[in-house]
């Protein structure tokens, strides 16, 4: 390391909006090892390093500290700009879907561009295969043609090879545009914003816990305690506490608006009584209970499965169910023999809600080189 690198001053900041980054680093300065094993990544669109998963959170203290730390001890200069003002939640989805268009777009114009790739190598490839002898005429060794026919041969099999080449990555850049494009529908669909308004209550009951402490008795009486959060801490949690309400309020407006709109349904347990069918998926399933939070589905086996009331997309009672059977429309009770179909519908599902996996890619799509 350079005297020049050595007193060279790092910036690392946070806000809402852009997230964790770091400024003031060079190529070669001997931060990359650094930033990489304390969990940094570099984008490409915005030529600087940043902390993934950052953006539109509140900052994780353990990382930026740890980096601080290391690269003072590497001899850098490093102070630190943090803002946690948060941006409220309705800004925070217009920005996500702004950009998610923008990567759609993106995508579209770059499979566009593959395909046109695709058949120019394509006609290449034709071109390179009707210069070889008609017929597949073999090569004459010792011939003064045996060098020309090798070298027409082994430029065919180039080209072909391209072509290949080329027809998988059109294939692939098509699949990445057509899924970038459903992103947002996906997003907003009814069952991943039941799922979004569970998975957050449940988030903000472990944060309320952690800002006040708990305790938790296990089995034999042994009881665990965990103080209040203090200082520091205290402060990051209760700014998560705040992000994770106002996140919770404005998707319980989209899931009412949508059951307004009859886009979802709102079942609850006054509604569902054991033998009764519900709909989950694309097939029909008899209600062994109906449970607080779920309903327990009959499955044809020794066991049952569970839904959450949300995932219920129609609802017959016992009496319904029979009338409908007696005048001939036998929907619900042939749905319900067909158990395998019926447990893969319901497993497709439950994958389906479960979107926080792709959060990387939509929260950081304008840091990834997409183009």
């Amino acid at each position: 390391m350079t005297a020049e690198t050595s007193t060279a001053t790092l910036t690392i900041t946070h806000t809402h909006e852009a997230g964790t980054l770091i400024e003031g680093t060079t190529k070669g300065d001997g931060t990359t090892p650094i930033l990489k094993v304390n969990g940094w990544r570099w984008g490409r669109s915005i030529a600087a390093w940043f902390v993934p998963m950052s953006r539109d959170r509140q900052p994780k203290m353990h990382i930026i500290d740890h980096t601080t730390a290391a690269l003072t001890e590497a001899g850098f200069s490093v102070k630190t700009e943090i803002d946690r003002t948060s941006r409220s939640t309705a800004e925070v989805e217009a920005g996500k879907i702004g950009r998610q268009q923008d990567r759609a777009d993106a995508l579209a114009a770059k499979a566009e561009r593959k395909q046109d790739a695709e058949t120019a190598a394509y006609d290449s490839a034709r071109a390179a295969l009707r210069r070889l002898p008609e017929g597949g005429e073999p090569i004459k060794i010792g011939h003064h043609s045996e060098n020309r026919h090798r070298r027409a041969i082994a430029t065919a099999d180039r080209a072909m090879g391209k072509s290949v080449q080329a027809t998988e990555e059109t294939k692939a850049t098509a699949e990445r545009a057509a899924t970038a494009a459903q992103t947002t529908d996906r997003r907003y669909s009814p069952a991943a914003v039941a799922s979004r308004i569970k998975t957050l209550g449940t988030g903000i009951r472990a944060t309320k816990r952690k800002i006040d402490g708990s305790s938790h008795t296990f089995a034999g009486g042994y009881v665990e305690t965990t103080a209040p959060a203090t200082g520091e801490y205290r402060a990051h949690l209760q700014g998560m506490l705040a992000d994770e309400l106002d996140q919770l309020t404005y998707w319980q407006g989209i899931r009412a608006n949508q059951i307004a709109e009859g886009k979802a349904t709102n079942y609850t347990r006054e509604q569902i009584n054991k033998g009764d069918y519900v709909r989950i998926g694309g097939s029909w399933y008899e209600v062994a209970r109906a449970n607080q939070k779920t309903v327990s589905l009959i499955t044809g086996y020794s066991w049952t499965r569970k839904a959450d009331y949300a995932q219920i997309r129609d609802h017959r009672t016992t009496e319904e169910a029979t009338t409908a059977t007696s005048h001939g429309n036998t929907e619900t009770q042939e749905s319900v023999k067909t158990e395998t179909s019926g447990a893969q519908e319901l497993a497709e599902t439950f994958a389906q809600v479960q979107t926080d996996e792709e959060e990387l890619t939509a929260e950081e799509a304008d840091y990834a080189d997409e183009t």
